[in-house]
């Protein structure tokens, strides 16, 4: 390699991403593991980069507390009235923590090895950080060329989700692409919520 050629351990920039030259950094902000078809989709996005493209995967830790509030929310009024009411403090709170940070780590090895099935490299970590603050932090950290959003397909996920989108748009100069996992790219383009991208 030239002494002249920019590259990723010098801190230098290569911006052309046809010449095989440095990294072209992708941070992939996900709710859950990614499915081999989540993976195979996104990876297809970039198979004509010449450069050795990079994921940087952050998966944001699902707070307990919300957590066991949602599960006691999801009780019908019947289940309510039937049982004894169950107060937040006779729930081991830590246990429940313990068992979401387990399961976002889990979520995680199983993305980085869908990612790697693929061919990509990929890198990641669970983040306790709000979601976009995250994903814009991890752009700059990396300068990454673009970033992808990758939510759930539910209706009501979907409605609180898209601001994900929106809101990292306002906040990074980089192409923010918002894709529904478990959806291939054709039915996300048939109708329903869709692709968004800029």
């Amino acid at each position: 390699m030239s002494d002249q050629t920019p590259s990723p351990v010098d801190g230098g920039r290569n911006d052309r991403i046809d010449d095989g030259i440095g990294t072209y950094d992708v941070v992939l902000l996900v709710e859950q593991a990614m499915s081999g078809v989540d993976a195979a989709q996104v990876r297809s996005l970039h198979d004509t980069i010449a450069d050795q493209v990079v994921y940087h995967v952050l998966l944001p830790l699902e707070d307990a507390a919300a957590r066991i509030e949602a599960s006691l929310g999801t009780l019908g009024a019947g289940d309510m009235m039937a049982s004894p009411a169950m107060a937040m403090e006779d729930i081991d709170l830590d246990a429940v923590r313990e068992d979401c940070r387990d399961r976002a780590h889990e979520s995680l090895e199983r993305t980085l090895a869908a990612l790697r099935a693929t061919g990509a490299e990929a890198v990641g970590e669970v983040t306790a950080a709000p979601p976009v603050d995250a994903l814009v932090d991890k752009v700059k950290a990396v300068d990454a060329a673009e970033a992808i959003i990758l939510t759930q397909p539910h209706l009501v996920a979907e409605f609180f989700r898209v601001d994900w989108s929106s809101r990292a748009r306002r906040k990074i100069g980089v192409p923010v692409l918002h894709l529904l996992e478990h959806e291939t790219f054709d039915e996300q383009a048939g109708g329903g919520e869709g692709i968004t991208g800029v």
